[in-house]
């Protein structure tokens, strides 16, 4: 295991447009001082987040921790695109559990959101946002998607054989949605 992997540029793309307002010469003063309060809110949020990734509490029995401590896994997001992507795509509004006592018997679960889970990407490849992989299995809808397959990307929600052998070996298992609830 290694220290938790982030990227310097996790939670800037939303606040990009803030700074483009704050220096605008054309921008009013109103329009100057929203900006500063959303620059100052963005701030704030990535504060709170890396002292809540310190909290033993956050780390147990979090996929998202064990993911950005682990070195063979890191190695391999950080150098396959493919990989990471797949990742990413396996994240996706997807449920896994630790396969551990405890967390079986009270049936704990971990999911997160597609752009939760681009976050993870990017701090597992200490390089840009989440808008970086955010809906990049859908073809190229956002350009960052591969539209003729050569990439090897595939849909969000798709668990790929290798994905899965490596959450095993992490201690993570893939556990389908109950569709009857």
């Amino acid at each position: 295991m290694s220290d938790i992997s982030k990227s310097p540029e996790r939670m800037t793309f939303q606040q990009k447009s803030s700074v483009e307002k704050l220096t605008d010469p054309n921008s009013t003063l109103e329009e100057r001082a929203r900006a500063l309060k959303y620059i100052e809110m963005w701030a704030k949020w990535r504060e709170d987040a890396d002292a809540k990734e310190l909290c033993e509490d956050w780390q147990k029995g979090n996929l998202e921790y064990d993911l950005r401590t682990c070195n063979p896994i890191l190695e391999k997001v950080r150098s396959s695109d493919t990989y990471a992507q797949n990742l990413y795509a396996a994240m996706c509004n997807m449920q896994f559990q630790k396969l551990d006592v405890m967390p079986i018997l009270k049936n704990e679960l971990w999911s997160c959101s597609w752009r939760h889970a681009g976050g993870i990407i990017a701090n597992m490849r200490m390089h840009g946002d989440y808008i970086d992989w955010y809906c990049s299995g859908i073809g190229d809808g956002l350009g960052n998607g591969d539209f003729d397959g050569t990439k090897g990307y595939v849909p969000e929600g798709t668990v790929t054989d290798e994905i899965k052998e490596d959450l095993k070996q992490l201690g993570w298992v893939l556990v389908e949605w109950d569709d009857e609830k």
